[in-house]
């Protein structure tokens, strides 16, 4: 036995209506329903505000009588209040969903949604997206010319079809793919980092208010702000510019020129207007570096421009207009700074909103590896020449760089600035053990402020890194007071003075030789360094 066809939808109030003879020259999607020769529509539920359109109602259901004898039209008063007001509109569409007796195992159903209002559409879609409606969307189209039994065109929306799947799909992956942009397409395996960037890109597509930035010197924070701004414009949220500006170099008068602008004349050398940064950056991103940096006054300024979106130019006493998004960036504990009177708590608590932390590298050392790729791969991106480690020298200078002895103090500039050096002095576009060798030596160098190895890792060399942190404490020492005793028995005196008391025997210099040996040291070797 064939399913019934079952269309629910409201009464058109001007598309559906007309009394004259005229009508049928008109397309009127109810009664054009019944029209199609090849889709039998075995029963029309349809809504009507009788009170107000009864009457032409009553015209358009005899009409569709007459073009489909076969289909049962069963009308539902429905009065809406405001036919433009969502609340009441779903309100009414949801209750009559609900005491609607649906047989789905032996109907299958319809919603008409090109009559009514485009709320009442929304509504539909909503309710059928649901599930309130156990049922497909019906879309009918007027025919291109006005020509009378000419019924247009109809389209059924599956909002369960597979397609609708791979929408939800799509959605996923550009969110994944929004996520990639921010972590500048690098795969990061730290869970916190990843945790944090998914949050992000939630909020920067959906708020536009102000964000902070914390964290050290090379995390990242600059770069990351730009992304964001990528973000959005690539989703046509923000059409104006991205403006960065670092305010540990803003000082003085020229701080409040720089950012707020200024006006001709305002002050000695201000021999015509500018604008400002803020005003730069209107109906874009305003990312201020180092916020913590900025003086009190100019804290009020951007306390109000971020308020009201006005504020006054230096030397003017007209107000300039500004919308922009600002992301601000930091160093500093902004809270220490507040107990101390260098930073507006007003300003902090409208900054801290939306506050991220961007961890060191030090501490996403397993984000070390994925960067290192990224770093070279943009080297030889730059300077068109493809450069690669060997896998001896990759596998030490990962060892290296993932360790606990480096410290990487500049974070990720640290590491590009490593990068940039391998692959420069690269030869042939391989990087060798020795200059992964001459890079560790030179970080450890720049990491001690500059000064030269210490005694110890100039006699060990490579046999340094292997060492744990406790044999090299415990190593130095030795090698240090070694150096200023004469002989190996002084040392050993010395070393082993409070033991050798309750040994049999205390020849201390062949327990000294011992040790050292033990790393592969000698008296003279020390002794000569």
């Amino acid at each position: 036995m064939a399913r019934r066809q079952v269309i629910l939808g409201m009464f058109g109030t001007q598309i559906d209506a007309g009394t004259g003879p005229g009508r049928w020259e008109k397309w009127r999607p109810t009664v054009a329903l019944g029209m199609h020769e090849h889709w039998q529509v075995d029963r029309m539920e349809l809504l009507v505000d009788e009170a107000k359109f009864g009457k032409h109602a009553d015209v358009a259901v005899a009409d569709l009588a007459q073009v489909s004898p076969e289909t049962q039209v069963r009308r539902h008063d429905l009065a809406l209040a405001d036919p433009w007001d969502f609340e009441g509109v779903y309100a009414a569409l949801h209750d009559f969903l609900r005491d609607y007796a649906f047989q789905p195992e032996e109907e299958d159903y319809f919603v008409h949604i090109t009559t009514g209002t485009h709320v009442t559409q929304i509504c539909w879609f909503a309710l059928t997206e649901s599930r309130h409606f156990p049922g497909k969307l019906l879309q009918t189209s007027p025919p291109r010319t006005q020509a009378g039994g000419n019924p247009g065109s109809f389209t059924v929306i599956d909002l369960d079809l597979s397609r609708y799947d791979r929408i939800a799909q799509r959605f996923a992956q550009r969110k994944l793919t929004d996520r990639e942009l921010l972590k500048n397409g690098i795969a990061t395996r730290n869970a916190g980092f990843n945790r944090m960037i998914e949050q992000i890109e939630t909020v920067a597509t959906r708020s536009r208010a102000p964000m902070l930035l914390m964290g050290p010197t090379g995390a990242g924070k600059s770069q990351l702000a730009r992304r964001v701004f990528e973000l959005k414009a690539a989703r046509h949220q923000l059409p104006g510019r991205f403006v960065e500006v670092n305010c540990a170099t803003l000082r003085g008068d020229g701080a409040m020129s720089t950012l707020f602008g200024h006006i001709k004349g305002a002050y000695t050398g201000a021999v015509g207007d500018r604008p400002g940064l803020l005003r730069s950056a209107h109906r874009g991103l305003l990312f201020l570096d180092e916020i913590g940096e900025l003086g009190l006054d100019e804290q009020a300024m951007l306390l109000r421009a971020l308020e009201e979106k006005r504020f006054l130019p230096v030397g003017s006493d007209k107000e300039v207009e500004s919308d922009f998004q600002l992301i601000a960036g930091t160093n500093r504990d902004l809270d220490v700074a507040v107990a101390a009177g260098r930073f507006r708590d007003d300003l902090l608590a409208r900054l801290n909103l939306w506050t991220y932390r961007l961890p060191g590298l030090a501490e996403r050392r397993e984000d070390i590896e994925p960067n290192l790729d990224f770093e070279l791969e943009r080297w030889s991106r730059e300077q068109h020449q493809r450069v690669a480690f060997n896998r001896e020298a990759r596998a030490r200078y990962v060892t290296f760089a993932a360790g606990p002895e480096a410290l990487w103090a500049g974070n990720f500039r640290d590491l590009g600035a490593s990068v940039q050096r391998l692959a420069t002095l690269a030869e042939a576009g391989r990087i060798q053990v020795a200059q992964v060798d001459e890079e560790i030596a030179r970080l450890r160098r720049q990491w001690q402020g500059g000064v030269a190895p210490s005694r110890l890792e100039a006699l060990l060399g490579e046999r340094y890194a292997a060492l744990d942190r406790f044999d090299r404490v415990q190593l130095e020492d030795v090698v240090a007071l070694c150096t200023r005793c004469k002989s190996m028995s002084q040392a050993g005196r010395e070393l082993f003075a409070v033991s050798r008391g309750q040994r049999a025997s205390t020849n201390d210099a062949d327990r000294l030789r011992k040790y050292l040996a033990r790393f592969g040291l000698d008296w003279e070797t020390v002794r000569e360094a």
